[in-house]
Parts: structure tokens; C-alpha cells; sequence
């Protein structure tokens, strides 16, 4: 809740290039885990790192999970791992930004649909599905993934669960769990925890991402019709999680997800709001309550764990030449030392661009490891803004329209480099790497956009591509769908220095305008080279 609150004060570009440091009253009363769920969530802000101060909590989960030596480590560090008492009671003097949250108020919040900064306090929410027609009937509850799958978070899931049928209340929605680790796992199966999931109709999968990144192959009668899912993941993009436009996904707490699939809707309030039980009586469900660690102590399970040789230097890599599924990475060549000079527009982006719509996961994630197959599903999801389809990009060799890939490679095959345009907050979401590596790999050479998410626009940098910024805005709307693109002052690339970017217009006239950067000289290197790995071969080399 202290997370989906802040999204939508910050919202999902609020924090880029920032850090954000949580401190106060409420921050010591937080469990481990749950600040460890704020700080997960940061990159849904565009933050670039997140930080709590040491305190009893974190020193009590290092003891329980054997990290007794990180925990006398920092102990000893202790004063210097927490505000300074100044900057305490004169925040506003060293920070850029304060803002105050306040628990005693804070409401359960719920976030969505299909972007995870579009915040609801639950009491606001019953109006807002209303007015906007959302399904208010849930279809599926989900709880888990990397984040909000703590020992603390299913447990106050199966306090809920408990309560409900202490009362006569069973579970009117699918309800998903993708328990944190195979160590939660075991922890429940040890105190029963497990069990009742699955006497109340849980289904437990894999811990695993599952369907937070789309491994769910939902069993939907009726994919054409519009429904609602709450999910207690991270992100909430369109399509994200079962490949389908017609399902609405909404984030919240791993409580307020199992309340609402014991209700079965999503306009339900547990704050407020009764149930009607199989007796026909009123009921309402309890506040959830857990314990922040088992008192048993964690249950590990080591099954299945090959640890690596001792020795790795004669093991060999050997994979199929045939295989779909695993391919050799080759470097990436080096740039040729010129200028860009004419390249073909590959595509105009329009409105938001996720590294969901760069590079789709789901039933892509087979090919992860074959990067010439999972780079058939580049900008696949993306929206041509001169037609207004996803997919759908014309080929300035021959005239005719195709699916982004398909374009890219006739370019790649034709040794030409390509440009992608986009507006704000390019690559927003996760870190995946295959959304930097798949335009590299199809031979896009530039990306310009608005604006980027601070990790996506490392991650082009590291893949040796050209991610410069508007320095105007306004000049992204001057690209015609039939431009050739140059790229001027390459050759003198320099960290602070602005580079020209020359529109050659069909009608035979051109535009010019600046883009910058923020490259230092160490990413410049990797541009350079070809990418960031090359560079590292090559001083293993040298």
C-alpha cells in the first residue's frame, strides 16, 4: 500500500535518476520483507535504487535466513547505515523531494488497470469501476511472484483464508500462488499452511515468475470478454500476464487480492463491506495478522541444488546446431567509426513503450536462450503512431508493410542500421536484457526517445546502441513515416556533448534538430566496441 500510494504521486517516471530514501516512525514499524516489497517496487517509479535504513527488523531476518556474519557486519556499522539525526529533523534542507506518508490513514490501495501508477484508495475504487465500465465481477486472484511472496505475506493470506471458512466463506474467484522461494514453500508444507491453500481451492504453482511475466496458460472459455484480474505482482501492462487485451489487471496487496477472491469481486471493501456466508448470514472478514518470521525458524530445502565444479575451466558448452531453444551469443561487431548517415526509419512509437512491448514474454520466454528466435517478437507490441497498429511498420525498401521484425531483418540483410523514435519513458518496467539485445541483434542502430526508464537506457548502452533524447520534444513530431535519418557529430562522440540529427524527407527537403545523451566516457568505450561484454573480453585478453 506504501508503495502503490507513492506510484501515483511519483508515478511511473516520478523518480528516474533519483534514489529514495524511506525513513520515519513508519519505516521501523515495517517488517524486513515488507520493506524489501517497497524497495522491489521502486523501478515501478523509475527509481534508481531504494534504500531503508538498517534497523532490528533486517538484523532479525539475516539471523533467520543464516546471514549471521552479514548481521554482525553491519551491527558494527550500525550509526552509519541510518539518517542522520540532523537530516531527521530538517529533511527539506538535504532533500530534493519529501514527501510524507502517514499509516495511521494510509488505506489499502489498488493500482491499475494496465499501468501500475493509476492509484485508487479501496474507498475511492468502487466509484471509479463504475464510472469507467471496468468488469466488476474477478475472474482470477493472484498472489506471489518475486515480490509479496514472503513467509509474512502468505501467511496473512492464510489468516484470511482461515477466517473465511471459520465463517462459512469459501473462495468465489480462481485464486494463484507462486510461493518466494523453495524455502517459504517448505516453510508452509511444515506448518500446515499449505494445506489449507489447497482445502480452500488454491491453486500453487512453481516459485516461480509464472504469471507475472505470462508463463500462465489460463483456462478462459470466453477470451473475447472483457475481465478482471487482481494481481499482488509488480506490473500490470496490457496483455502482461495471460496474452489477452480483454483481461483488466489490477495490483494490490497480497491481503487485499485474497479478500477480494474470497468476495469474488472487485469492488469489494474489506474495511467496510459483509459477505454473505453458505448460511445466509452477514459476516465480515478479520484485519489479517502474521508474524513477520517463523517462530520454528525457516524450513530449507536443498533438493534439486547441483552446485558448480570446482573446477570449470575443461567443462564444454555444447548445444544443438538445430536447437530452437539455445543459441552461441556472437559479439556484436564494433561501430565502424562513421557518421549514421540515411538510415530507414523502423518505427515511430506512440504512447507508451514497456520492455513488455519491445519484447514480449509469456510464450517467448522458450526462446530466451536463442536470440535470433526471440528477436522475431521485437516491437511486436509497440504502436505505429502513422497507423495506429501494433506490428505493422512499412519497409522504406520495398513499400510494403510488415511485422517489425520482418522489416528489421530485410534492413539487417541489406547492411542497413535502422532508428527507432519513441516518447516518454522508453523501456518502462523490467530489466529484461532481451529488449536491449533484440534491437542490436536486428541491426537498429539508434533509438531516440522523449525520455527513457533509467535501466532500459543502461541496457541499450551496454549493447553498444545509440539511446539519445529529444532535447526538444515538440521535434519527435517532425519524423515522417518515410524519413531517412542521420546521425551527426558520431565521430566526436563525447560525454555532455549534443549530437544533430538530420530529417531527409522524401519531398527532397530536410530538417535538423539536437539530441542529447548521457553517456560517460566508459559507455562510450562500449559503443565503440560494439558492446559492454566486448570490452570486458577484451581486457581479458590483454
Amino acid at each position: 500500500d506504501v508503495i502503490l500510494k507513492l506510484a501515483g504521486i511519483l508515478t511511473v517516471k516520478g523518480a528516474t535518476n533519483a534514489v529514495l530514501e524511506y525513513f520515519g516512525e513508519g519505516a521501523l514499524s515495517l517488517s524486513c520483507t515488507g520493506k524489501a516489497t517497497i524497495c522491489n517496487m521502486g523501478a515501478e517509479v523509475g527509481a534508481t535504487a531504494s534504500v531503508f535504513g538498517y534497523d532490528s527488523t533486517m538484523k532479525d531476518y539475516l539471523h533467520a535466513t543464516g546471514r549471521e556474519i552479514v548481521a554482525g557486519m553491519a551491527d558494527a556499522l550500525a550509526e552509519e547505515l541510518r539518517a542522520d539525526d540532523e537530516v531527521i529533523r530538517n529533511p527539506h534542507q538535504y532533500y530534493d523531494q519529501v514527501i510524507h506518508i502517514d499509516l495511521n490513514t494510509l488505506e489499502p490501495y489498488i493500482n491499475g488497470p494496465f499501468t501500475p501508477d493509476a492509484a485508487f484508495p479501496i474507498s475511492e475504487f468502487v466509484k471509479v469501476v463504475k464510472e469507467k465500465g471496468y468488469p466488476e465481477e474477478l475472474s482470477a486472484g493472484l498472489v506471489g511472484s518475486c515480490t509479496n511472496s514472503s513467509y509474512e505475506d502468505l501467511m496473512r493470506c492464510v489468516s484470511i483464508l482461515r477466517d473465511a471458512s471459520d465463517k462459512n466463506l469459501s473462495l468465489r474467484s480462481e485464486y494463484l500462488i507462486n510461493p518466494g522461494s523453495e524455502m517459504i514453500l517448505q516453510t508452509l508444507k511444515d506448518n500446515g499452511a499449505l494445506t489449507l491453500f489447497e482445502q480452500m481451492g488454491a491453486k500453487v504453482m512453481a516459485n516461480a515468475c509464472g504469471p507475472c511475466i505470462g508463463q500462465w496458460k489460463r483456462n478462459n472459455p470466453d477470451p473475447d470478454k472483457k475481465n478482471s484480474i487482481v494481481t499482488s505482482f509488480n506490473r500490470n501492462f496490457a496483455k502482461r500476464n495471460d496474452g489477452n487485451p480483454n483481461t483488466y489487471a489490477f495490483v494490490a496487496s497480497p491481503e487485499l487480492v485474497t479478500a477480494m477472491a474470497v468476495a469474488g469481486k472487485i469492488t469489494y471493501n474489506p474495511m467496510k463491506d459483509s459477505l454473505v456466508n453458505a448460511k445466509g448470514e452477514e459476516v465480515k472478514l478479520n484485519i489479517p495478522s502474521s508474524e513477520a518470521l517463523p517462530a520454528g525458524g525457516f524450513k530449507p530445502n536443498r533438493g534439486g541444488y547441483i552446485p558448480p565444479a570446482a573446477d570449470g575451466s575443461k567443462i564444454q558448452i555444447i548445444i544443438k546446431e538445430n536447437s530452437e531453444r539455445l543459441q552461441v551469443l556472437k559479439p556484436f561487431a564494433p561501430w565502424n567509426g562513421k557518421e549514421f548517415e540515411k538510415m530507414p526509419l523502423l518505427i515511430k512509437v506512440k504512447g507508451k513503450c514497456t520492455t513488455d512491448h519491445i519484447s514480449m514474454a509469456g510464450q517467448w520466454l522458450r526462446y530466451r536462450g536463442h536470440l535470433d528466435k526471440i528477436s522475431d517478437n521485437l516491437l511486436m507490441g509497440a504502436v505505429n503512431a502513422f497507423n495506429g497498429k501494433t506490428d505493422h511498420v512499412k519497409n522504406l525498401l520495398t513499400g510494403e508493410y510488415g511485422k517489425v521484425s520482418a522489416v528489421a531483418r530485410h534492413y539487417k540483410e541489406s547492411n542497413i542500421f535502422s532508428v527507432v523514435a519513441a516518447e516518454d519513458n522508453y523501456g518502462e518496467g523490467s530489466s529484461r536484457e532481451h529488449a536491449a539485445m533484440e534491437p542490436r541483434y536486428l541491426n537498429v542502430a539508434v533509438i531516440m526517445a522523449k525520455s527513457f526508464a533509467r535501466i532500459h537506457e543502461t541496457n541499450l548502452k551496454k549493447q553498444g546502441l545509440l539511446a539519445v533524447t529529444f532535447e526538444k520534444k515538440e521535434d519527435y513530431d517532425r519524423i515522417r513515416e518515410d524519413d531517412r535519418i542521420s546521425i551527426r557529430g558520431v565521430t566526436n562522440f563525447s560525454p555532455g556533448q549534443p549530437l544533430e540529427v538530420v530529417l531527409h524527407h522524401t519531398d527532397g527537403t530536410t530538417e535538423s534538430f539536437r539530441v542529447t545523451h548521457t553517456y560517460n566516457a566508459t559507455q562510450i568505450e562500449w559503443f565503440k566496441a560494439g558492446s559492454a561484454l566486448n570490452v570486458l573480453a577484451g581486457n581479458n585478453n590483454k
